[in-house]
């Protein structure tokens, strides 16, 4: 299941679980005080009989003073429970005493026995929990795939007509003075490319298939790409290197939005810094650009600070770093820059 699929089903789950659970507790809390009861009014009864006799054993035998208002009744004090009979002629009163510690003996079997069967009530509620979760969750569930349907639809017919103004723009023979013309729309079908590849990562995901990665060797191509849009932003990568295990087209979509977001909130004529520390098998990501005010809020969904931009491209960072058990952090100056830290220790060799 898919996220919003999963905390939907978790929620109706544990709402309908819990409900149950309470309503179930005060069944059997309800029951638990009514054998309680009988339990007692059996004791009363057998402190009775044995009062004609004495022939009991579970009951000890004392004298107290005759009280007529606690006669023939069954009373209960810190020691445990007790009743009071009259003797003819007699100002002191027959009293049989049972201790609380036999009294629970007597009443440890009873607990025992719902306590057993309100286990057994609970993993029932459980899977009926589940059950109904499941039935509530399948309108979602439709719904999400008629959405994410139609959204691929509107990619793959979105592609065609940029692939095909791609390929017209590069067989312009224009004059020098209408290059930057051309470059301009060029960098605008790149970044419209770029939108829809990021929107194909959020709706389908990434396969687990994993390959031999050469970071360094990809950070330059994906450099060489976003180069093109931001022409006046320098991109500065060091020498060294780190190899990965990890599913490329997920690399891929993880650099591009880092790495255009520090083009694109950059200053002019910005720089952007590219380090790798093979030792600590870190990547570093860092510009000196416009800052960000909430980092802490950066990679929620549709959460943006400007204009530009849907505010979906770090959420998918996030979301791709999740994935694949990358760590990652940012550290901010508004109005001096930002830095992201890739934690690459699980995508490495060991």
């Amino acid at each position: 299941m898919k996220h919003a699929e999963t905390e939907s089903f978790r929620k109706s789950f544990l709402v309908f679980f819990i409900a149950l659970s309470l309503l179930s507790a005060l069944v059997f809390w309800f029951e638990y005080s009514q054998k309680r009861h009988a339990l007692e009014e059996a004791v009363f009864n057998e402190m009775k009989v044995c009062s004609f006799d004495l022939k009991c054993q579970q009951f000890t035998f004392d004298f107290a003073p005759l009280h007529t208002a606690t006669l023939y009744m069954l009373n209960q004090d810190e020691t445990g429970y007790y009743a009071l009979f009259s003797i003819p002629s007699s100002k002191y009163a027959l009293k049989l005493h049972l201790s609380q510690e036999r009294f629970d003996i007597m009443l440890h079997q009873t607990r025992n026995t719902l306590l057993q069967a309100f286990l057994i009530t609970l993993f029932f509620l459980g899977v009926i929990s589940a059950l109904f979760s499941l039935y509530t969750l399948h309108p979602l569930r439709k719904a999400l795939r008629l959405t994410e349907e139609f959204s691929r639809d509107i990619l793959h017919d979105f592609n065609t007509p940029l692939s095909s103004l791609r390929l017209n723009v590069s067989l312009l023979n224009v004059s020098p003075s209408e290059a930057k013309k051309i470059q301009r729309i060029e960098r605008s079908i790149e970044t419209m490319i770029s939108l829809g590849n990021n929107l194909r990562s959020y709706l389908e995901g990434h396969p687990l298939q994993k390959e031999s990665i050469d970071l360094h060797t990809l950070l330059k191509e994906r450099i060489a790409n976003i180069q093109k849009l931001y022409p006046t932003i320098s991109f500065m990568l060091d020498d060294a290197d780190l190899s990965i295990n990890a599913n490329h087209d997920a690399i891929v979509r993880i650099l591009d939005n880092l790495l255009s977001n520090a083009a694109k909130y950059n200053k002019e004529n910005g720089s952007v810094w590219i380090y790798i520390n093979s030792q600590a098998k870190t990547l570093h990501i860092d510009d000196n650009g416009k800052g960000i005010e909430h980092p802490d809020r950066i990679f929620d969904r549709f959460y943006k600070e400007h204009d530009r931009g849907l505010g979906i491209g770090l959420h998918i960072v996030k979301k791709l770093c999740d994935e694949l058990k990358i760590p990652i952090h940012v550290k901010s100056v508004l109005h001096q820059g930002a830095r992201f830290t890739l934690d690459l220790h699980a995508l490495t060799f060991h």
